[in-house]
């Protein structure tokens, strides 16, 4: 089974979209594996935040987790029920499967060990999985275009990132505005926990 894990992951990272055509990424165990790639995914982008911030590791992998459901939602409702193709009538928990599974790139993380491998890894794993979940969802939906793979992975990070700064805004309005400093703190950590707009944790 953890031969089987590693092949998900590695083939994934190699951008491989017959992953998700595949009948056997999609088994029985393919929503643990998912859920793993997730909570390591969030470990690593704390980790690799910790050289700059003090993140917990605990919470970034529990965000990591709400943020993949997140993810799985939007890419189901634009993909399934509002924009579909003909062949897109597949389950939730498929989709969920994939977009776990997309985010195996981010384990790359890991090796982001020294302050000046930080930044070129995160922005590097980003796009990374940006390009794997494009890869993932027009596979999972069977759709004919990449176009319209990248529109649904674009329209839902979209709606995310506007979710978590209209959450970014209401906290800081409830702070004293001559409070810059504590304000600028809470918009760090609130990106951070939402995984979306703060690089050093983000889960696309």
């Amino acid at each position: 089974m953890f031969a089987q894990f590693l092949s998900i992951v590695f083939r994934s990272i190699k951008l491989d979209k017959n992953l998700y055509r595949e009948s056997k990424s999609f088994g029985e165990a393919a929503i643990y594996f998912a859920a793993l790639i997730m909570v390591l995914d969030g470990v690593a982008g704390a980790i690799a935040a910790n050289t700059f911030y003090k993140t917990s590791i605990g919470l970034s992998a529990i965000t990591a987790i709400l943020t993949w459901f997140i993810w799985a939602i939007f890419i189901f409702v634009i993909g399934v029920k509002i924009f579909p193709d003909k062949d897109s009538k597949v389950p939730f928990k498929k989709i969920l499967v994939a977009v776990g599974i997309a985010h195996a790139p981010g384990l790359l993380r890991f090796f982001a060990i020294t302050p000046t491998m930080v930044m070129p890894i995160i922005f590097l794993t980003q796009l990374w999985i940006f390009a794997s979940l494009i890869i993932s969802t027009r596979e999972v939906l069977q759709l004919k275009s990449n176009f319209k793979s990248f529109g649904i992975v674009f329209l839902s990070f979209l709606i995310l990132a506007i979710l978590s700064v209209s959450f970014v805004m209401s906290k800081m309005n409830s702070l004293p505005i001559s409070n810059a400093t504590q304000i600028g703190n809470i918009v760090f950590e609130t990106l951070q926990d939402l995984h979306i707009l703060n690089p050093m944790s983000i889960k696309l």
